[in-house]
């Protein structure tokens, strides 16, 4: 195989991509409007334009994931963190006599994204000074946030009437959806911080390995923490997006399974579950996979019960294509086909 091809194809971002593109591809010929995009009073619409809104949430949350798994850490917490995230802000609009205020929506937004970095820390702390195993420490706030989320709302779903707070999910700015701009601009403070500072070096030095980085004078305990407080603030303002968009608190569906999906796409993104090296634009590739998967299930009319099956089959083929093993089959078979044409050509000639 040519050498820049095969370093090509070696790129932990190639394949990611490939599996995206051909999702697209495939929606796009299952239904062309698909990638039609219509504009309505300066404003743009359209499947693609709503697979950028959707995945705001995840988007987010897939970002404190990468850097906790980085860590060769895992953050089970962030669907109930969304979840308390959601009742506080929605409590405290709903208590308000002026819920209608850009004032009292943006305290609220921050007491709610308070709240779940004092969560994130909670679950850092945990891990990286008690010494807790972080699949233990944070399924303790997994299933204690829920409940904690259900004492804040009294345990009924809290709605409220809000233009300002609405505007966070359903608003548009510049002809695109609000909740897209709130992602790209978490994408970029996340990206440069790690890819612009030394941060990013210490962070994958601690995933790679702990012990050493220690010894070589890294506060890996300080990494640690760090990286499980963003979760939980990004979560925050993912539980944000995610009430602002129904516009209620729901304690029992705001974020259910959503670390899942999280997990998932940093995982597709090519971020290993073993810590050390990470990427946050696979991360954003892995996001925009999964919410098209989604939007593809929606479009075939499979029944809800069915849906996680089938995304479990697609996300099974595609795991399986990006998998080290496939891509040395893959270039193994190619250099025997390039080996057997020039065979052929040798012999006729």
């Amino acid at each position: 195989m040519n050498p820049t091809l095969k370093r090509f194809l070696a790129h932990r971002l190639v394949w990611p991509i490939a599996a995206l593109l051909v999702l697209v591809i495939i929606n796009t010929i299952a239904r062309p409007s698909f990638i039609s995009i219509t504009v309505q009073n300066g404003q743009l619409y359209g499947p693609l334009i709503d697979i950028l809104r959707n995945s705001a949430p995840l988007m987010l949350v897939a970002l404190g994931m990468t850097l906790v798994i980085a860590t060769r850490g895992i953050d089970l917490s962030v669907g109930a963190i969304m979840a308390v995230s959601g009742a506080v802000a929605l409590t405290f609009i709903s208590s308000s006599p002026a819920p209608e205020d850009l004032s009292t929506v943006l305290i609220a937004i921050a007491l709610a994204v308070g709240v779940a970095l004092v969560l994130g820390v909670w679950n850092g702390f945990l891990v990286a000074v008690v010494g807790v195993q972080p699949i233990i420490a944070t399924l303790v706030l997994m299933l204690a946030g829920r409940g904690v989320a259900l004492l804040i709302t009294g345990g009924f779903i809290t709605t409220i009437t809000s233009a300002p707070y609405r505007f966070m999910a359903q608003g548009y700015l510049v002809g695109l959806p609000f909740a897209f701009y709130v992602s790209i601009v978490a994408i970029v403070i996340v990206a440069v911080l790690q890819r612009r500072t030394a941060l990013g070096v210490l962070t994958e030095a601690v995933g790679i390995n702990p012990e050493a980085s220690r010894l070589a004078g890294v506060r890996s305990r300080g990494i640690v923490w760090g990286a499980y407080a963003a979760s939980g603030l990004l979560a925050g303002f993912a539980g944000i997006l995610y009430s602002s968009n129904i516009m209620a608190a729901d304690a029992n569906a705001a974020g259910l399974y959503i670390e899942l999906d999280a997990i998932l796409a940093v995982v597709l993104g090519g971020t290993s579950l073993m810590g050390g090296k990470f990427t946050i634009a696979g991360t954003v590739v892995g996001v925009f996979t999964i919410q098209t998967l989604k939007s593809t299930i929606t479009f075939l009319g499979v029944p809800p019960a069915v849906s996680p099956l089938f995304l479990a089959i697609v996300v099974v083929i595609v795991v399986l294509v990006q998998s080290p093993r496939t891509r040395s089959l893959f270039a193994k078979g190619a250099d025997a086909v390039r080996g057997g044409t020039r065979r052929t050509v040798e012999v006729a000639s």
